[in-house]
């Protein structure tokens, strides 16, 4: 039985629980257009995260994929076994500890993702690629606009280079409040993520400190939110008078590679 209405659910016993930020997915055009965003196929591997009473599982199982839903609450799990499938496996666990070394190769993430653990989330996510290929997940509308800003927007952030370096996120399309059960308070969005591997041949780890220390202070400029990892010399020799919101990923790279080189050949004189 397909669960878009309030009434279904109350009729199945589901009541949203606050601690597990449950908002249940009941508009049948908005799952449709989750499925067509991910490019949804028969025989696609898809983990699907917080599955919930099995709307958008449904709805994935129609499209002839493979299934694997994860939900935490364990009165949920016990309604989604209405979904039998020989498609479909079903685990009872929290998705930041759910082992994503098992999964198929190939394997698409399509997910309503609760909005307290977006973030770590994605991070996990992002670096199981080439395993995982690709993200489509609903997520905050304010959280998607970060995730997809362009140089010189509010939104645009180190969270935003983050995700540029491993991923091409496209903002899909905005839901509403009211497609949801019970309603949220505010406007949710579906973003798409093909995920690539990190371009770059240097450290992911020195090269992020850099973004995020140089976000940390964004309205000031380069030579001066920097200067604790290099010095003023280095700083004043490249984007001296740029502030970090002007330069896109591939600026941040040219700028780490010459304050990195600039940097080794200052200790080596």
């Amino acid at each position: 039985m397909p669960i878009y209405r309030p009434s279904q659910l109350h009729q199945l016993g589901i009541r949203a629980k606050k601690r597990f930020s449950q908002n249940f997915l009941i508009d049948q055009n908005i799952l449709e257009k989750i499925c067509t965003a991910a490019s949804v196929e028969a025989g696609d591997s898809i983990l699907e995260i917080g599955a919930g009473p099995g709307a958008l599982t449904e709805k994935l199982l129609e499209k002839g994929a493979y299934v694997h839903a994860i939900e935490k609450d364990p009165e949920l799990i016990d309604k989604l076994q209405h979904l039998q499938n020989e498609r479909l496996k079903i685990t009872c666990q929290d998705a930041l500890t759910f082992p994503l070394t098992d999964l198929p190769p190939n394997t698409k993430i399509v997910a309503n993702l609760p909005y307290h653990i977006t973030t770590p989330l994605i991070e996990k996510f992002i670096h199981c690629y080439p395993k995982i290929t690709s993200l489509t997940i609903m997520v905050q509308r304010e959280v998607g606009q970060r995730m997809t800003a362009e140089k010189n927007s509010p939104h645009y952030s180190s969270f935003t280079l983050f995700l540029q370096a491993y991923s091409s996120p496209k903002y899909c399309f905005t839901v509403k409040p009211t497609s949801f059960f019970p309603a949220p308070s505010v406007h949710s969005c579906v973003i798409h993520m093909p995920l690539h591997s990190f371009p770059f041949s240097f450290s992911e780890e020195a090269f992020f400190k850099m973004t995020r220390k140089a976000f940390g202070q964004r309205r000031k400029m380069l030579r001066s939110s920097l200067k604790g990892l290099y010095t003023q010399e280095i700083l004043e020799s490249v984007f001296s008078k740029a502030r970090p919101q002007e330069l896109t990923l591939q600026d941040f790279a040219r700028l780490f590679v010459e304050c990195e080189s600039s940097g080794k050949k200052q200790k080596s004189q």
